[in-house]
């Protein structure tokens, strides 16, 4: 049965039992032996958090329970204008190697699981994805998605929830050899929020079912109206699809969903944003998903994100009994990533592009690759515009560009063709960028759930996990706000307080109380309205 509230907050048993991975690196207290003479002394360890002010150092983590508020943070002062030039380090605790020994070999997983996969899928596995270990997610997730059940995949970032439900699919899909396939009516739709998640999961499918007969799709929209006036039908068995393309399709009878038997909802949070809401769920009516016992009529839901909005029990119930939904909730998930190392530098708005290109050229100089994020697509366009004129080769990635000038610049960077990466928070859902050692919040983003994700671009599964870093330029007074509540997290080593992923609902009620404070009568606010407020440098 689902229970979101574990989603939004892990119980704290969990956490105990966990321990290791958000508190591997907290110092004991025992006095040490003092070394005799001839013997080496012992390399003093790194505290938990570095700060400009030592006494601001935490070697030990505080009280879990306590209250924000309640304790000493290093950004405490940052409101003032002579803070400018202060900064803390939340300090990588646990190595990469400690995450690799919680994985388990894909072998000994299926002998424990009992699961039958198909020998082709395994092969593509290992050979084209390289996937040769499963972590904690993939193995709680995989035997439920195989079953007759819904399913909520609730994980951080970089732990492999995209192969978490698409083997178990494409293997259900593969026992179905005597489906017949009828034209543009796919048997697995997966819907993304944006174009380059969509064409990353195509190809990850493509990967997996290569040697089969399976076959796949993307439909990333930008060219809708020519596929309604100049339609192409051909079998497919599994469609990926950004929902603004495909309900239009769908609605003109182009691409028809009776057949559809897994639904998956990638970046569901975002899915779930205000923003889609009403689409969504209008869209979603037309699946029996209460029918998900009866594989040949039903509809399997599925949904994964590394964050969920808190109103997602009230969403979902208009189109499902939310009750059947299965969830599979890391014990990490809404915490720091322990294995990251996270700076944050107090400056003014007027010294963020010297500091800047001084970061980029020191990155490029030991080829380290890095994306750069902006809270506005105007902020993106200025950053690649500095640096390209400042003589480093950057690309931009944003929401308002044209589709056929958009479309393979992930891909340009994730081949290297180019090392640097400026993008707005377009960039941060989903994308598996392995390539990068290093993201840059050259505009700190003003919502805990985005934070989590810009970050989720380093230190992910299958990529070099150590030497990963994050790095906060903090100059307004809001962005100072959420940086106290991620230090007050980092000093008792729980959970990530408010993280909301229904960004357009936080505005909205922000603006709705600030209307009504001010005694202004207060509009029906939709899907649309409400707005991101330009921020006051000080």
């Amino acid at each position: 049965m689902l229970n979101l509230s574990v989603v939004l907050r892990v119980q704290s048993t969990a956490i105990r039992r966990t321990a290791s991975f958000a508190t591997a690196a907290a110092v004991k207290t025992k006095p040490k032996p003092k070394p005799t003479k001839g013997q080496p002394k012992k390399q003093k360890e790194q505290p938990l958090i570095s700060c400009k002010r030592s006494q601001f150092n935490l070697t030990q983590h505080e009280q879990e329970d306590a209250k924000f508020g309640s304790l000493t943070l290093a950004s405490k002062g940052w409101l003032h204008n002579k803070s400018k030039g202060d900064y803390f380090i939340l300090n990588a605790s646990v190595r990469g190697e400690q995450l690799h020994h919680e994985m388990q070999p894909v072998d000994g997983f299926l002998d424990s699981s009992g699961l039958q996969i198909h020998p082709q899928l395994l092969d593509n596995l290992r050979d084209e994805l390289g996937i040769k270990l499963l972590t904690g997610i993939q193995k709680q997730g995989m035997p439920i998605v195989h079953g007759k059940e819904h399913c909520l995949i609730a994980a951080e970032t970089g732990c492999g929830k995209t192969v978490t439900y698409l083997l178990p699919i494409l293997n259900k899909l593969l026992q179905r050899v005597g489906a017949d396939r009828k034209l543009n009516s796919p048997r697995t739709l997966i819907l993304t929020p944006g174009r380059e998640l969509a064409t990353q999961i195509a190809g990850v499918a493509e990967k997996l079912s290569q040697g089969t007969n399976l076959k796949v799709q993307s439909l990333l929209g930008g060219n809708t109206k020519q596929l309604m006036l100049s339609p192409q039908f051909e079998e497919l068995d599994i469609l990926v699809a950004t929902l603004g393309a495909l309900s239009k399709l769908v609605t003109t009878g182009i691409y028809r969903m009776e057949h559809v038997r897994h639904l998956v909802l990638d970046e569901a949070d975002t899915l779930l944003d205000d923003t889609f809401t009403d689409k969504l769920t209008y869209f979603l009516r037309r699946f029996p998903f209460h029918l998900v016992q009866k594989e040949e009529t039903g509809t399997q839901l599925i949904l994964a994100s590394a964050t969920m909005p808190t109103n997602t029990r009230e969403i979902l119930h208009k189109v499902i009994d939310v009750d059947t939904i299965r969830e599979v909730v890391s014990p990490h998930l809404h915490h720091l990533m322990p294995h990251v190392t996270q700076k944050f530098l107090r400056m003014s708005k007027a010294d963020r592009p010297a500091h800047l290109l001084t970061l980029v050229k020191q990155d490029l100089s030991k080829r380290r690759p890095l994306i750069v994020f902006s809270n506005k697509s105007t902020t993106s366009d200025y950053v690649s515009i500095f640096l390209n004129n400042s003589g480093v080769n950057c690309l931009n990635l944003n929401g308002d560009m044209l589709m056929k000038i958009r479309l393979g610049r992930f891909e340009q960077f994730q081949n290297g063709h180019c090392d640097v990466l400026s993008t707005t928070d377009v960039g941060s859902r989903g994308l598996d960028t392995t390539r990068a050692r290093h993201v840059l919040n050259f505009d700190f983003p003003l919502h805990v759930s985005d934070y989590i994700h810009r970050c989720g671009r380093i230190g992910r599964v299958g990529n070099n996990l150590d030497n990963a870093l994050v790095t906060n330029f903090i100059s307004s007074r809001r962005e100072i706000d959420v940086v106290q509540r991620i230090e007050h997290a980092a000093r008792t080593g729980g959970l990530l307080p408010n993280v909301n992923a229904n960004i357009r609902n936080i505005i909205n009620k922000r603006i709705v109380a600030e209307m009504k404070a001010a005694g202004v009568p207060v509009p029906v606010l939709g899907p649309t309205n409400g707005h991101q407020a330009q921020e006051e440098a000080f």
